[in-house]
Formats: structure tokens, C-alpha cells, sequence
């Protein structure tokens, strides 16, 4: 099959593992505290590890990123129909991936959708489960509708977070020095734990996570993407210290400032990295 065939089909492939990433997040964070919230999260790292590695198979055919969503079964007002929604979801991954073995020639590239189809099909049998099982918990969503002025913060961190998250794993597949590689890669999964706390912050309070993101920096010069990376990162450090000297809320101000932390560490690596990528160093 012509390298350029391949590319396209696993960046659909890869598409419908962010849209499936995302669709299993917001079940998590809307159920809420407890072992089925933590079996879907575990799902959603599963896809996470997919979407890594397909990623890393389309960059060593030279192909491009697609940063798209794909696939989403967000309906539902209970859980058993989300996690039916779910069901839905991996038989079509199953037999996507499927479709995709069978097109493609290259052994490898065969193999790993053959490793990711292996654990699709245990999703499948997982979220089956899990339609009788939320029926018989009553399990119900914990979202409200709050509007205030702290889940207006939460939401607009959220968002942020989500989009560094796909910058720094864009800059990270993109570049050629393997420190920044693993330096980009570190920090987008510290930004996922950011995306993770806010989201269940809000949740837990009565507000709904909103998990959509802004513009992301498609640079591909080294100094380029980490000059975007220190700006983004500039602009969000000063954001969460306004955010939390501004609230009373004593709890959401630790965790603004947290993040503000980890948001100024960020900054520091990227600097140190941007020092040696304009040879500096």
C-alpha cells in the first residue's frame, strides 16, 4: 500500500482514539468518585498509549498530525446509555481496526493495530459490563449547571489545559533532539493531571467540564515551538495567580496555585531547552 494510504488511515485511526479519549473522560469526571469513574479513566489512558504510538508510527512515515476529534457518542441522560454509547464506540473501533489490518501491508504497522485491536476488543467486553452494572448501582450524573464566577475559572483552566496538552504532544512527536522530546512529552502528561484535577474540582461541585481547546502552535523549527510553548506557558502562570489571589474559596486557591507552580516549572525547562536548540549552550 502506498506509505501515503497508510498515513491517511492512521490518522483516522488516531482521530477516533482522541474522540474516544475525550467521550471517556467526560463519562469519568460525570459519574464522579468510585470504581466504575476509575475503570473508564483507565480506559481513557489505554487510548491515550493508542493514540502515542499511533502518532509515532505516522511521524516515522514523514506523515503529518491530524490534531482532529473524531468519532463522538456523547447523548444519553443515564449512565447505563453512556456506557451503551461506549459499547457503540469500540465495535466500531474493532472493526475499523479491523478494516485497517486487512488493507495495510506492512508488517509492523499490521502489528501494532493488531496490539490495539486486542485491547479495544477487552473494552468492548469492559463497557458491556458496565451498562447492567451502572443500572443496578444507580448510577447517576453528578454534573449541575453551575455558572459562578469559580466554574467560569475551572472551565477556561480546562480549556488551556487540553490545549497545551495536544501542543506539547504535537512539539514532542515533531522534534529531533530526544531531550526536548522527553521533556515536551513529561510536561503534556503534568498538563493532563491539571486537566484531570479542574475537571473533577468542577464536577464535584456542581459544575459540568467543558473539554474543548483553543488554537494550537503547529510550528515545526525547535525554536519556534518552544518560543510558543514559554509564551503560552507565561500567559497561563499569570492567569492562575490571578485567578487564585482573586478567590475566596480557600480550596480552589490552593489548587490555582498549584498549578501556577507547576505552570512556572514548565517555563524554566522550556527555557533551558530554548537556550540549547538556539545553541546557547
Amino acid at each position: 500500500m502506498d506509505k501515503n494510504k497508510i498515513i491517511e488511515l492512521l490518522n483516522k485511526d488516531l482521530q477516533d482514539e482522541h474522540g474516544a479519549i475525550i467521550q471517556y473522560l467526560n463519562h469519568a469526571y460525570g459519574i464522579g468518585e468510585g470504581e466504575m469513574a476509575c475503570e473508564i479513566e483507565a480506559t481513557a489512558r489505554d487510548e491515550m498509549r493508542h493514540l502515542d504510538w499511533l502518532a509515532e508510527a505516522i511521524v516515522e512515515l514523514d506523515g503529518v498530525l491530524s490534531l482532529e476529534r473524531g468519532t463522538m457518542r456523547m447523548g444519553g441522560t443515564q449512565v447505563s446509555e453512556w456506557m451503551q454509547n461506549n459499547v457503540i464506540l469500540e465495535e466500531g473501533a474493532i472493526k475499523q481496526y479491523q478494516e485497517h489490518i486487512s488493507l495495510i501491508d506492512d508488517p509492523r504497522i499490521k502489528r501494532l493495530l493488531q496490539r490495539i485491536l486486542s485491547d479495544e476488543e477487552a473494552h468492548h467486553g469492559s463497557f458491556s459490563h458496565f451498562v447492567e452494572k451502572a443500572k443496578r448501582a444507580g448510577a447517576k450524573d453528578i454534573r449541575g449547571e453551575r455558572q459562578d464566577k469559580a466554574a467560569k475559572t475551572l472551565n477556561w483552566g480546562i480549556e488551556h489545559e487540553y490545549t497545551v496538552i495536544l501542543q506539547y504532544l504535537l512539539h514532542s512527536y515533531m522534534s529531533k533532539s530526544e531531550e526536548a522530546k522527553e521533556q515536551l512529552a513529561d510536561q503534556a502528561i503534568n498538563e493532563m493531571q491539571h486537566l484531570g484535577w479542574l475537571a473533577e474540582e468542577l464536577a464535584s461541585g456542581g459544575g459540568k467540564p467543558n473539554i474543548e481547546h483553543t488554537r494550537v502552535d503547529r510550528s515545526t523549527r525547535p525554536v519556534d515551538m518552544l518560543r510558543a510553548d514559554i509564551k503560552i506557558e507565561k500567559e497561563v502562570a499569570d492567569a492562575y495567580d490571578k485567578a487564585g489571589k482573586e478567590t475566596d474559596d480557600a480550596g480552589l486557591k490552593k489548587l490555582l496555585f498549584r498549578i501556577r507552580d507547576n505552570e512556572l516549572y514548565h517555563i524554566d525547562v522550556f527555557n533551558d531547552l530554548l537556550e540549547e536548540a538556539e545553541g546557547k549552550k
